[in-house]
């Protein structure tokens, strides 16, 4: 590979959230779009991905009270699911469940998590929130509102309303998948 020139780059068009494509593309070189995509808004999933990856690091570097992304991450999804079996937990956090009871065990070391044999299946364990793991969550959860509402303050009012506007997409992209 020539160290010389820049790699190449994906780019990807989305047409009305129906379909996607990824290929290859040169720097400084557009591609012919058919009729019906050039009345479509194209979508640079690169940048997206690139912007959208940014400032969820941006917003992670305040205090996670000594938590890493994958410990939050759990104590979130239990703090969302209330009582939850360890696989079903593990399945939720797309996670190999050895994995997922190695994070819970430091959740549970720390006072966040308690486990409990699942009454209904001896073999089974459900994983709840203590008042402790729940008093750390929302702590986190105010803490990142606030930096996130701090760094919203920074940006024009034609780009909040396109925000505002785009909310309703990004949540659902955030919940698929």
């Amino acid at each position: 590979m020539d160290n010389n020139r820049p790699p190449p780059t994906y780019s990807a068009r989305v047409s009305s959230g129906l379909s996607s494509t990824a290929a290859p593309v040169t720097p400084g070189i557009t591609e012919p779009r058919s009729q019906a995509a050039q009345s479509q808004p194209a979508i640079d999933a690169a940048r997206l991905r690139v912007a959208v990856l940014r400032l969820s690091r941006r917003l992670r570097k305040h205090d996670l009270a000594g938590l890493t992304p994958s410990q939050l991450s759990t104590l979130s999804s239990v703090g969302k699911s209330g009582p939850i079996r360890l696989g079903d937990l593990a399945a939720a956090e797309r996670i190999a469940p050895s994995t997922l009871t190695r994070l819970v065990n430091v959740l549970e070391d720390r006072g966040y998590l308690l486990r409990r044999p699942a009454p209904d299946d001896a073999r089974a364990f459900l994983v709840t929130m203590t008042d402790s793991g729940n008093e750390v969550l929302e702590r986190i959860r105010e803490e990142a509102t606030s930096l996130l509402t701090d760094i919203l303050r920074t940006l024009p009012p034609d780009q909040l309303t396109a925000l505002e506007a785009a909310l309703p997409a990004l949540e659902q992209l955030a919940g698929s998948g």
